[in-house]
């Protein structure tokens, strides 16, 4: 009997053990079939989305690639197909949107890539796929419609006109961009016959976006960053004052006011209106490396931005950094290097009350019928500063405009606020040409941000572009 019972309860304890493992394997399998489900409905478009995914390139088995239109309804990129079937992607405009709609031949770039999967994606009345798919023939892809002002771009490239550079501008309270310009540039129609020439011609470098990619010397834009971390050491920009003489030195390095001009007694706001080097070289001194690199890196230096297809900007100083190139660097010179895109940025925080939209290109997506498929909604990507740090480097900006080196913005229908910069390159003093700044002071419109190579002074070149652009704004 006591055997019998041993045995039985032996066999229990097996039985346990079985369901136990049972049980386990039942609890994998359905979390398996669960994970496949979710993967199905929720992941599977994000991976398929992915440019590096090759899959998508099978779409256009089945798919006529869709259009790529502006805000304004301007076709951008649309497919032609020939009574032979024969499909030509063209691109009406050439190159004035070369860099942001890219391309898709020899690989894809700009938003050819980026709306790679929606492009090649149909969502077409199910019954028209179906007779499509019927007679053996491809259904039409869907449109993306981008945030581009097809209108505003048209006169940031012809106010560039044959010079290098990059012009972007984009709206501060959602992020959206309207203008993306870059040069040199070239015709996206004939990028297969081009080709070897513009991969190897190192002296334009015409593939590259400029206003996302490009790597420049700030310049005196530079000094919002330092105006900012002057403000959150020192807890105002009442009481300061600097003697200006034309030029400054400490340990025997010297720096000059641009023509070495004498700017004479200043408080902090005449300083950052004259862009007074010897005042920002005098203060970054006071800063000291640490803080200038802290303040520097809270406006996304050194971090990946958020928009697809950018570059990183440097900033380089360290506790082991030598006076001189402190003084430098305070002043937008050194070792720092930024995009436009970078600077646009920190600008539309100062517009925005400190806070940063994710910034985007894509507005929405539509069917071949016009019919809404998704739509991009504007998202707060992260605050870089407090609203009153905002509002004080907007005073400031407003004072460059008012009293400054922008003053060529002044007496318009709208306001302005901005900086401008001359970012030396070279040994020879020769410098590009920045302006950064936004307008309807009170209640932000638009930013833009403009770097023009070698073209001597902020004043000079950038200016009177940002004073196109705004113009053309407010006459649309």
């Amino acid at each position: 009997m006591q055997r019998e019972k041993a045995i039985s309860k032996k066999r229990r304890a097996r039985n346990k053990e079985y369901t136990l493992v049972s049980g386990f394997f039942v609890l994998i399998f359905v979390s398996l079939i669960g994970y496949l489900i979710y993967f199905d409905l929720v992941e599977s478009e994000t991976f398929i989305n992915s440019p590096y995914n090759t899959r998508q390139d099978t779409f256009s088995d089945r798919v006529v690639r869709g259009m790529i239109l502006s805000s304004d309804g301007e076709i951008l990129a649309q497919t032609n197909v020939g009574e032979d079937g024969t499909e030509e992607r063209v691109y009406p405009y050439n190159n004035i949107f070369a860099h942001a709609v890219g391309y898709d031949s020899n690989g894809k770039n700009g938003l050819e890539s980026e709306a790679n999967f929606q492009l090649l994606t149909s969502h077409e009345f199910f019954l028209t796929q179906m007779k499509n798919e019927f007679r053996g023939r491809k259904n039409m892809g869907d449109s993306v419609v981008t945030t581009l002002d097809a209108g505003l771009q048209t006169i940031a490239y012809n106010a560039l006109g044959d010079r290098r550079g990059a012009v972007l501008a984009l709206e501060p309270s959602t992020g959206r961009i309207l203008v993306m310009v870059s040069k040199p540039d070239f015709d996206p129609n004939y990028i297969e016959e081009n080709w070897d020439a513009l991969i190897n011609d190192e002296n334009n470098s015409s593939l590259l976006n400029r206003a996302t990619m490009g790597q420049y010397p700030p310049g005196s834009t530079f000094k919002v960053v330092t105006a900012l971390d002057y403000f959150r050491n020192k807890g105002t920009l009442e009481g300061y004052s600097y003697l200006c003489q034309g030029s400054i030195t400490m340990e025997e390095h010297t720096i000059r006011c641009y023509n070495g001009t004498v700017h004479g007694q200043e408080d902090f706001y005449s300083a950052f209106a004259n862009s007074c080097n010897c005042a920002f070289a005098d203060m970054g001194t006071s800063l000291g490396a640490k803080s200038l690199r802290k303040t520097s890196e809270d406006l996304l230096f050194n971090k990946s931005l958020p928009l697809k297809g950018s570059r990183k900007s440097s900033f380089t100083l360290d506790k082991n950094s030598p006076t001189a190139l402190i003084m430098q660097t305070a002043m937008g010179q050194g070792n720092t290097l930024v995009s436009p895109l970078q600077m646009a940025l920190i600008t539309s925080a100062v517009a925005n009350g400190g806070i940063l939209m994710q910034p985007y290109l894509i507005d929405h997506v539509q069917n071949a019928d016009g019919e809404n498929v998704s739509t991009t909604q504007p998202e707060e990507y992260k605050r870089l500063m407090t609203d009153n740090e905002a509002n004080l480097l907007g005073k400031l900006m407003k004072n460059v405009v008012d009293h400054g080196t922008a003053s060529a913005l002044g007496g318009r229908s709208y306001s302005v606020a901005g900086k401008t910069g001359s970012a030396e390159f070279d040994e020879n003093g020769s410098s590009h040409s920045w302006f950064i700044g936004y307008s309807n002071v009170d209640d932000p419109d638009l930013v833009v941000s403009i770097i023009v190579e070698n073209g001597g002074t902020g004043s000079e070149a950038a200016v009177p572009i940002a004073g196109q652009i705004f113009d053309a704004y407010y006459a649309g």
